[in-house]
């Protein structure tokens, strides 16, 4: 039996932690004032990889050489996140009341209300301001070219960025969380920026950054798909969503997108909401010749992102549900 606090330090137990973590996100978002004092530690963590990438990616080097210090930086990064967690998790825990330090810490490393307030700005903007207000907001979510879309693509490419992220930054640092505590969602980030700062399959990075890529990728592994299953049990009390269509257009064109993982939870989102998500799009010099997932409506509007953020909070509730879930069946 494990009680909510523990004998040392008085610590409460780590899942209850977590839940305290999801609700000061949900309350009080990305906390920027505090970020105005000092770094995010995912700014941290990138300015670690850009100073790496600056030395040990050098143009001049071999395919093969870039690899193996890309996979050598990986290494490093992960094994220093994962004794950095360490150290804050054990003084959280020897020390009376600094188990707040860790809750303060896993809530910057969520990202529920700050990823639900950028796509509402989308659709915000697009109701009031117009198509080039939308393309603005929904340039600070996504990387495609946004001058390439009309708004039913800027409403589609607000809700798939929704999807995504619910996946990347709400199911997945939650699920390493509750696996390995604060080293856990701490390595699971450290190697989400790695893949979305060097993870591309250009001339520059497609050497140096396949570690970072492939180890991403199987990291997302479960966490994206259990993120396409809560979507699909949260359809049940989404305005308008269906559950059933939402498990199976996940399981009929998942594969349909370009990553692995990423169309679990779109697929999931486009089924539940009746609509066609993905399909070709544009970005900076590339054009995507993708299939489209779902086979509801393209003409996506910003009532549909109304709808996804219906969807999304209660996924969210959902996912907190979990984790009290969790906690309870180890009592």
């Amino acid at each position: 039996m494990l009680p909510l606090f523990t004998q040392f330090g008085h610590a409460p137990d780590g899942l209850f932690l977590l839940f305290l973590a999801l609700g000061l996100d949900a309350v009080l978002g990305e906390m920027s004032w505090l970020f105005r004092l000092i770094p995010h530690p995912v700014v941290l963590i990138g300015r670690a990889i850009a100073a790496l990438d600056r030395r040990l990616n050098k143009p001049e080097r071999s395919a093969a050489e870039r690899k193996v210090r890309g996979i050598v930086m990986v290494v490093g990064l992960v094994g220093i996140s994962a004794l950095i967690g360490a150290v804050i998790s054990f003084v959280a825990r020897a020390i009376p009341h600094a188990w707040v330090i860790e809750v303060l810490v896993v809530a910057t490393l969520l990202a529920q209300r700050g990823l639900f307030e950028h796509v509402d700005d989308v659709a915000r903007a697009l109701q009031h301001k117009g198509l080039e207000a939308g393309r603005y907001a929904v340039s600070r979510i996504v990387g495609r070219d946004p001058q390439s879309l009309d708004e039913h693509g800027v409403c589609r490419a607000a809700i798939e960025s929704l999807a995504e992220n619910f996946s990347d930054a709400v199911v997945a640092p939650v699920f390493w969380y509750v696996l390995f505590g604060l080293p856990g969602i701490l390595v699971y980030k450290t190697v989400n920026t790695l893949d979305s700062m060097v993870g591309y399959r250009n001339e520059k990075y497609r050497a140096f950054g396949w570690a970072s890529a492939r180890l991403d990728d199987v990291l997302n592994l479960i966490p994206a798909r259990l993120a396409g299953l809560i979507i699909a049990l949260a359809a049940l009390v989404a305005a308008r969503g269906n559950p059933f269509r939402a498990i199976t257009t996940m399981i009929r064109d998942a594969r349909h997108h370009k990553s692995p993982n990423s169309g679990w939870p779109e697929a999931a989102m486009a089924g539940a909401l009746g609509l066609a998500l993905g399909g070709p799009r544009k970005y900076p010099g590339l054009v995507v010749d993708e299939k489209w997932i779902g086979k509801g409506r393209a003409r996506a509007t910003f009532a549909d992102i109304d709808r996804a953020l219906h969807l999304f909070s209660a996924a969210c509730l959902m996912d907190a549900g979990l984790v009290i879930l969790v906690w309870w069946l180890q009592v």
